[in-house]
């Protein structure tokens, strides 16, 4: 039988994870055959996807009606549930972890979106959720904004392992490795292991196209050298943006400033591919796992994108293949006068609503279950 391509990726240095979680995906046996037959190696989640998972499915139910019959509000009831399944997928996960070292085999859990602007708020609720999931393999998320960069560092410097969220952009992700680095060099001078406190950074992917390409349309509608330019870029920002990031993590974790850590026990903050379901339909669906094949990576994707790459994926080590080509698209953007830095902005704006809408139609639909379940 022809090898699955999913599989495959391993032989590149990449882990592939799902960007999904269900009490029944969890508890049935498709999470067992995607870990044994696909090679899927962690799992996502974020308020979204729980909306989506506890609102389509009945399988929640009977604890939403016990939980609401013993006076828990929505949050309190949100956190039940998300708590156990993050426990549960992690559990499935453990064999994995430890079989990899600590390199694989984690599940994420995020903290409330609202507190994407809160720097206390994000801290206090990391500590709370680490405590509460109490599981090696867990990662709590938190949002790459200017208030969840404070929250990184200390995370890292308390030996708490984090999944940084919501990264769009080159500066906003050298900031982010410099506080995890810097949380681990605070760690261990005071005499704190570095053995176990693992992180990746989440590089928000497929959404960067979705915004530059309008602006590349408009600068196209000039003509002549903008028009050259713009086609050349059209499509092609986010892949060049994630191979020069990848450029920055090689130089960042494999300095002697990184080394120091290592030799202490520090393993380096993978990058993580995020958003990879491919959002232009003349697109291939697999253009953004194809494009980024490398090692000591992440491609965390959904389903249909695993799906999708099982049939037809084509694994090959391209992330530093075309390094001149990305540069050259990345130079186009400033010639025609798109500011990347302000894209990642607005993309980080519109990252944190994203994430507080679902939390709130979830938190409002868990009110309406109470209410008719009382």
């Amino acid at each position: 039988m022809p090898s699955n391509p999913l599989r495959q990726l391993q032989d590149f240095g990449q882990s592939i994870w799902l960007d999904y979680i269900r009490r029944d995906l969890v508890a049935g046996p498709e999470l067992t055959r995607l870990i044994a037959e696909d090679g899927v190696r962690g799992m996502t989640s974020n308020p979204a996807i729980f909306e989506k998972a506890i609102v389509s499915s009945t399988g929640y139910d009977a604890e939403i009606r016990s939980l609401a019959a013993g006076g828990a509000n929505p949050v309190q009831i949100y956190e039940k549930l998300s708590q156990d399944d993050v426990r549960s997928a992690a559990d499935a996960f453990a064999a994995l972890h430890r079989s990899s070292g600590g390199g694989d085999g984690f599940v994420s859990l995020e903290v409330n979106p609202h507190l994407a602007r809160d720097t206390q708020g994000s801290l206090e609720e990391a500590r709370r959720l680490w405590a509460a999931l109490a599981r090696p393999n867990v990662l709590i998320k938190v949002p790459a904004t200017p208030e969840g960069l404070p929250a990184i560092r200390a995370l890292a410097e308390e030996g708490i392992s984090v999944n940084v969220t919501l990264i769009f952009g080159l500066e906003r992700y050298r900031q982010v490795a410099e506080a995890w680095i810097s949380g681990l060099e605070a760690r261990a001078a005071r005499g704190g292991s570095l053995q176990g406190v693992a992180s990746v950074a989440s590089f928000f992917i497929s959404r960067i196209d979705a915004m530059v390409d309008p602006l590349l349309g408009a600068a196209s509608a000039k003509g002549g050298r903008h028009a050259e330019l713009a086609a050349t870029c059209r499509g092609q920002v986010a892949i060049a943006s994630a191979k020069e990031a990848y450029q920055e993590y090689k130089l960042l974790f494999g300095g002697p400033r990184f080394a120091a850590l290592a030799g202490k026990g520090a393993k380096p903050q993978r990058l993580l591919w995020a958003s990879t379901s491919t959002k232009n339909p003349e697109d291939s669906d697999v253009k953004y796992v194809e494009a980024l094949i490398g090692p000591d990576t992440v491609n965390t994707a959904p389903l249909e994108t695993i799906n999708a790459y099982r049939d037809h994926g084509h694994p090959q080590a391209r992330l530093e293949s075309g390094l001149d080509q990305a540069r050259t698209v990345l130079a186009g953007l400033r010639e025609l006068g798109v500011d990347l830095d302000a894209v990642a902005v607005r993309l980080e704006a519109e990252g944190v609503a994203k994430f507080n809408q679902p939390f709130d139609q979830l938190m409002a639909a868990l009110a309406q279950r109470s209410a008719a379940k009382a």
